[in-house]
């Protein structure tokens, strides 16, 4: 059996998210994240009668997963009031990292932290 070699996954084009425009339409609830080379524009997928801080929480997760998985970066999202009806601005910042390790870190690697 012939094996592939193992491609890096290549970070994509956009960069890491800076912040968050949700807002609700009469179709459903769209995004647009705002990243440090443009924006990712699409619509979120929850149903159009989903609670404003339900849809809210959807959208952090979608912004806090698109971090971990693209950028191997940890974030975090703050909505502020709403500026108009149905619509919400978020900024999205860099995690504070701990000083302690975490327990899920390899032995050898908490080792090399302290």
């Amino acid at each position: 059996m012939v094996r592939r070699k193992k491609e890096k996954k290549k970070r994509p084009a956009w960069g890491i998210p800076k912040g968050i425009f949700l807002f609700a339409t009469p179709e459903g609830w769209h995004t647009s994240v705002l990243t440090e080379n443009g924006n990712l524009c699409g619509r979120l997928d929850v149903p159009i009668n989903t609670d404003p801080q339900d849809t809210r929480a959807a959208a952090a997760v979608m912004v806090t997963e698109l971090a971990r998985d693209f950028h191997d970066t940890e974030v975090e999202v703050s909505w502020g009031p709403p500026q108009e009806p149905w619509s919400w601005t978020a900024q999205v910042t860099l995690a504070a990292e701990s000083d302690s390790p975490s327990p899920d870190t390899p032995k050898a690697e908490r080792q090399a932290q302290e």
